[in-house]
């Protein structure tokens, strides 16, 4: 019979290992409370609520301080102003026009292939009934295309959405 003292700590050397990055992993940025509930069990949790107790830990760190912006006040203004350095390349309105011009040709381009190719899988999805083709004995190959074509429409539908608020953004 083996005495207590003689049975090894760890079963695994992953236990030993998980136990020493433990041991090293980075303090915490928050603060940490003991949270108790009516049953008595006990929570462990960076979110101070009613009935909980802040722990001292030692090698913890206090949470960073959120500041609230004024009320009425934009991101913009809060956002410091930087300068542009001397030498940093300015394009003058015109030439800007032209460029915004050439984005929203592109992306009208864009948009209008993802339209087309959004109504021709749609056209064949046929509202989720498409016909099968010959290859597609077995009822899983047929239901796995359905599924493909699902993703493609949905795939599509998404890009169409972003083209259109990326042409949003344009002056």
């Amino acid at each position: 019979m083996t005495r207590r003292s003689d049975r090894p700590r760890f079963r695994t050397p992953a236990q030993a290992l998980m136990l020493l990055c433990g041991l090293f992993a980075a303090p915490a940025w928050a603060e940490i409370y003991l949270c108790v509930d009516a049953n008595g069990r006990r929570e462990l949790t960076d979110v101070a609520r009613r009935g909980c107790k802040g722990l001292d830990v030692p090698n913890s760190y206090p949470a960073p301080v959120k500041r609230a912006a004024p009320s009425g006040a934009s991101a913009k203004a809060l956002a410091p102003a930087t300068p542009a350095p001397a030498n940093f390349p300015r394009v003058d309105n015109y030439q800007q026009r032209q460029r915004d011009n050439d984005r929203r040709d592109i992306l009208g381009e864009e948009l209008r292939s993802e339209e087309r190719k959004l109504g021709d899988v749609r056209k064949e999805f046929n509202n989720g009934e498409p016909e099968r083709m010959g290859n597609e004995r077995n009822y899983a190959k047929y239901q796995e295309r359905v599924e493909q074509m699902r993703d493609s429409i949905s795939r599509s539908e998404k890009n169409v959405d972003a083209l259109k608020r990326e042409m949003s953004t344009i002056k």
